[in-house]
């Protein structure tokens, strides 16, 4: 190992996995695992503490939906690299973890080499985002996302911070009559009845992100 080696963290509820996946990477001359965990909380804590290169992280582990998770190891974190391992191609999904900055997303189906190779352009300059997704996965995304204007899902994540009208107007330098306008129609795309109905509807479809827990806004 180089006194230059990529620093991993694997976060993964199956022991399995984590095992399968050290044994491939500590084979790699230029590869060193820096610590584990099993859920979003232990993996958060251990992005925190080590400052890990990359963080390989499972897409669906105990504790926080994985949006959240990746938005706190970036604030954590902010130079450690998230590649998502994935059994399921989910493109609203891929969508939404693209936007937050991840540079991978893996279909547990890849093989080692795949992985390492993932790693590897992650950590480089100016390194592409790696997917490992179906071309119709992506193109089904794109039609779906359309559904709301960028400016509509901007106007509706604010308002999934609990922002008052007034609030998301002054946000994006709009009149808040712009803002109801925008909030009406939002709520006729989405055959919604309230901003909390809108706001869950939103977020099961990945249109948005989830809203931190109370007290976490600022994180």
């Amino acid at each position: 190992m180089t006194a230059e080696a990529i620093r991993i963290a694997l976060a993964d509820d199956h022991a399995l996995m984590r095992e399968g996946l050290r044994q491939i990477l500590m084979a790699q001359h230029d590869i060193s695992v820096v610590g584990e965990a099993g859920d979003s909380s232990g993996a958060l804590a251990v992005v925190a503490a080590e400052k890990p290169d990359v963080v390989l992280l499972d897409v669906e582990m105990p504790g926080e939906d994985v949006t959240v998770t990746v938005r706190r190891m970036k604030a954590a974190s902010p130079r450690t690299k998230v590649i998502i391992l994935s059994m399921y191609d989910r493109q609203h999904l891929v969508q939404s973890l693209l936007a937050l900055g991840i540079k991978g997303y893996l279909l547990k189906s890849v093989t080692g080499e795949q992985v390492v190779a993932a790693i590897r352009n992650a950590t480089a300059q100016d390194g592409n985002v790696m997917l490992s997704i179906s071309a119709q996965s992506l193109s089904a995304a794109a039609d779906y996302d359309s559904v709301l204007t960028d400016r509509e899902r901007a106007v509706l994540q604010l308002a999934a911070s609990a922002m008052s009208n007034v609030q998301i107007a002054s946000r994006l330098s709009l009149t808040e009559a712009t803002v109801k306008r925008h909030l009406h129609n939002i709520f006729t795309k989405l055959d919604a009845v309230s901003r909390i109905d809108a706001v869950n509807k939103a977020v099961a479809r990945s249109l948005i992100l989830p809203p931190l827990p109370d007290g976490d806004a600022g994180g």
